[in-house]
């Protein structure tokens, strides 16, 4: 049997053994509640907590005090959008997103339709980018609440999001980006990008599932109000004990990219250079999907013609590949993201994300085109 070769680290990716060594004390010896903070056992915990929030809050230049954490960057998106949508605007205001948003995002504004908010859900151009001055018209008309990903999570299309914090500012609406597929390989500055409210995952970044952070600005943070009801933790917005162990994982995935993101962006250029050329050699026809340039590194999102990509996974079965976000593909449809662009059904039904890791070597790539090469 082929040696198995990953290749959906968008989808999620393997906790870093040096990140995982500094979370495991504080599931065993180092057990407190950060809560309990009338003895040792809590503080210490807490202190762990806080020296996490810290290190997410270094990444992204905001406050220690605008950093909450979640379960993941589904319940930051939530959080934010709910929120700042029921309690910090006024209930004319308007939503302003992007159709090939993820499905968190369109359903959580779906449900703000049904109570009454007027969404707006911006057009793609075919190279998956939202039109600038589209999104000015809109903000013209009254204040807003945006809420545009940074990299989609199929695609891998960045969004000018500093462009987009420029325009909110300027027409006093708030701004909210989902990062969760962007901040291990891009420079985020939150006061220099005007962003408001920003999601992080920790399983996309080499930390643990469960733990994510939603940064809110501490300009609108005392407006918002809890989804969850409870004992206030999380400066009164999330309220439950927080896992310091799994907060750690966080804070050590965050400061890690603060030290080597550099090193981790130029080992995926080359896998992604490698991974072109080979596909122009080979001996099959294929479109990419989305820009070229404005991407991240770690993402190529592919249509091999006049295939099915389910159809050609199950040739592949040591590959592993992503046909669509993995949070849908357990439905059967096609790609909203690439149905937002106006791709064909045919093409849409070819098409398969490709996405690197750190531990992602070139011979993995070679592997890869030659096993698509054997079943076209």
């Amino acid at each position: 049997m082929s040696k198995k070769i990953y290749l959906d680290y968008q989808a999620t990716t393997p906790v870093d053994p040096k990140i995982l060594e500094k979370m495991i004390p504080y599931f065993t010896e180092n057990f407190g509640n950060p809560h309990s903070n009338n003895h040792q056992f809590g503080r210490s915990a807490n202190s762990a907590v806080e020296d996490a929030r810290e290190n997410v809050a270094n990444l992204i230049n905001a406050e220690p005090s605008e950093i909450i954490f979640t379960s993941g960057a589904t319940e930051s998106n939530n959080l934010a959008i709910k929120s700042i949508a029921r309690y910090h605007l006024e209930k004319d205001c308007q939503i302003i997103t992007c159709k090939t948003e993820h499905k968190c995002v369109l359903e959580s504004c779906h449900e703000l339709e049904t109570n009454g908010f007027k969404v707006t859900y911006l057009d793609v151009d075919e190279d998956g980018l939202i039109n600038l001055e589209e999104l000015e018209n809109l903000l013209k008309q009254k204040k807003a609440l945006v809420s545009i990903m940074h990299a989609n999570n199929e695609i891998g299309v960045l969004q000018p999001i500093k462009e987009i914090g420029e325009l909110c500012k300027k027409y006093n609406s708030i701004f909210h980006s989902d990062v969760a597929q962007s901040i291990g390989t891009q420079t985020i500055d939150v006061s220099d990008m005007n962003i408001d409210a920003l999601s992080i995952s920790a399983h996309k970044i080499y930390g643990p599932k469960g733990i994510g952070a939603l940064f809110i600005s501490n300009s609108i943070k005392n407006t918002l109000r809890p989804l969850m009801s409870g004992g206030g933790q999380e400066m009164g917005l999330r309220s439950g004990t927080q896992s310091p162990a799994l907060c750690v994982g966080l804070g050590e995935a965050c400061k890690d990219i603060s030290i080597n993101r550099d090193k981790y962006v130029q080992h995926f250029k080359e896998l992604k250079s490698a991974l072109l050329s080979g596909l122009i050699t080979s001996k099959f026809e294929f479109n990419i999907n989305g820009s070229v340039e404005k991407r991240i590194p770690n993402n190529l999102n592919i249509a091999i013609a006049g295939k099915v990509s389910e159809q050609l996974f199950n040739f592949m079965p040591h590959i592993a590949l992503s046909s669509g976000s993995a949070c849908t593909s357990g439905t059967i449809e096609r790609s909203h993201v690439l149905t937002s662009m106006k791709l064909p059904d045919h093409r849409i039904d070819g098409s398969f994300r490709i996405s690197f890791g750190r531990s992602t070597i070139k011979n993995e790539i070679k592997t890869l085109i030659k096993s698509i090469q054997d079943n076209v």
